[in-house]
């Protein structure tokens, strides 16, 4: 069934140094959003992106992370706070923490990496202008363990915790941000057999049944 065009789509922005990747995108919302999203403008630099969204006040600006003027952090240090209507949505290479971070604090609504579909792409635009907070799976994480109030206290032992060894904990907290075993065993330079094996242990110790129930167990105590 089509999805039946909406009145006011969602006014997108689009700030990237890259050329032909600003011209895949546009192509690809273009495809697959459904006429509820319409690109109205695009930069490659910090300095033509604050001119431009001033201009072009859109919805959502769709912000590379990494540009070599300052990129996603410092347009929106230039602009999320003169343009409270604007909505932000960073849109990068990097998965990395110091990044997600970084620009959530500055302003941002939500953080995707170049690898997500054209399909996920338009939905999260559209999500990020109705007021949600958007991310990557294996980003979550890294915004909970930065924001999150829970925490345990200084000093206080988690019995179940303590039964970890710390490469077992190393495990647990890349599977808990949605890494596959092939992308763990890369990460720690170790065999997929042997994260097998860790994960079977971890499973075991915390008496647990899969590895959604492991990430809300390690969400819980602030692992990922």
């Amino acid at each position: 069934m089509t999805t039946p065009p909406s009145a006011n789509p969602v006014r997108v922005f689009l700030v990237d140094d890259h050329a032909l990747f600003r011209a895949g995108v546009k192509a690809e919302l273009a495809d697959l959003a459904d006429d509820r999203i319409a690109v109205v403008g695009e930069a490659g630099s910090v300095g033509e992106a604050v001119v431009r969204i001033a201009s072009d006040q859109p919805d959502v600006v769709l912000l590379d992370v990494h540009m070599p003027d300052g990129g996603g952090r410092a347009v929106l240090e230039q602009t999320h706070a003169r343009y409270p209507g604007v909505v932000f949505l960073a849109l990068s290479v990097s998965d990395a923490a110091e990044d997600v971070i970084a620009v959530i604090r500055a302003g941002a609504r939500g953080y995707v990496t170049k690898t997500i579909s054209g399909r996920e792409l338009a939905d999260a635009v559209v999500r990020v202008a109705a007021g949600d907070a958007v991310f990557s799976p294996r980003l979550a994480g890294f915004v909970l363990d930065a924001f999150s109030d829970r925490h345990v206290p200084a000093g206080v032992s988690d019995p179940e915790l303590d039964l970890l060894s710390p490469r077992e904990r190393e495990v647990l907290k890349l599977l808990a941000r949605g890494y596959a075993y092939k992308e763990i065993a890369a990460q720690l330079f170790i065999s997929i057999k042997t994260v097998e094996t860790h994960v079977s242990s971890v499973l075991r110790k915390t008496q647990k049944s899969n590895r959604y129930e492991l990430s809300r167990w390690a969400s819980d105590r602030r692992l990922v």
